[in-house]
């Protein structure tokens, strides 16, 4: 495992792709909802923070690919691009995903940042190849947490992401709608490095992170052009409702093909 000490940066915004935006109560609100008398349980998010540098990654790859099938779990992998200097540059790398994985070190303040590391609903973190630890950490952080119902529907070239209303009696907090915008399966074989020689397969990979609208307790609806921000590499995409700029995610939801 790779260890590497906290710097204090934080990922902010981006800049909003092209997306209509309406509050639309009664049916959409009902089709995000579970069925009436159900208890919501939300989907576990584990967010794998692998780098293509890292001697300890490819197992903890492997079992993100595992855990990926699982329709309890949306399943990511950010490659970080902090150990490029070793000798390999990550060719999935973001430093996006480096600044948010910070970002969530200092929220917890803990300075933890380290691959493989897992960072479970927002909240905790894991050794990325310990599966029992992340079942343990859905399970414990699922109870901390006000669930929101989240759907994603595919409408011709068009991706329709709805978030239901905050639980009755449930003061809401104000949590950021992230588009990931992923590539299923990527395999990549490494040259130099201390993976050298290498083949490594890297499932749900996200290449892009997109802040697409506000949630503040209402129920919401998000409509957004595929060409807006699918890529020729990507064919699927999830989506997180996160409280904070590194906070709790209280709802997911994954179209594991577009």
């Amino acid at each position: 495992m790779r260890f590497l000490a906290l710097i204090a940066l934080t990922a902010g915004l981006a800049g909003l792709p092209a997306a209509a935006q309406t509050e639309r109560p009664g049916a959409d609100s009902a089709d995000a909802a579970p069925p009436s008398g159900a208890v919501l349980r939300p989907k576990g998010v584990v967010e794998l923070f692998t780098s293509q540098g890292c001697s300890s990654c490819p197992r903890a790859d492997a079992l993100l690919g595992r855990l990926a099938k699982r329709e309890d779990i949306v399943a990511l992998s950010l490659s970080v691009d902090y150990w490029d200097y070793l000798g390999w540059k990550d060719t999935l790398a973001n430093p996006r995903f480096s600044e948010r994985q910070r970002a969530y070190a200092k929220a917890r303040g803990d300075g933890a940042i380290y691959t493989p590391q897992v960072v479970v609903n927002g909240v905790a973190h894991v050794n990325g190849s310990d599966e029992s630890s992340i079942d343990q950490a859905i399970e414990k952080t699922a109870k901390t947490l006000t669930p929101v119902a989240v759907r994603l529907s595919r409408d011709k070239d068009h991706l329709v992401v709805q978030a239901a209303a905050a639980p009755p009696g449930t003061p809401p907090k104000e949590a950021t709608l992230w588009l990931a915008v992923i590539s299923r399966s990527v395999t990549v074989p490494i040259a130099r490095g201390e993976n050298q020689g290498k083949t490594v397969t890297y499932n749900h990979v996200v290449r892009e992170l997109i802040p697409i609208g506000l949630w503040n307790g209402k129920a919401m609806t998000v409509e957004l052009q595929r060409d807006t921000f699918m890529r020729p590499d990507t064919d699927a995409c999830a989506v997180l409702v996160q409280q904070g700029k590194a906070g709790p995610i209280v709802g997911a939801a994954m179209l594991r093909q577009f």
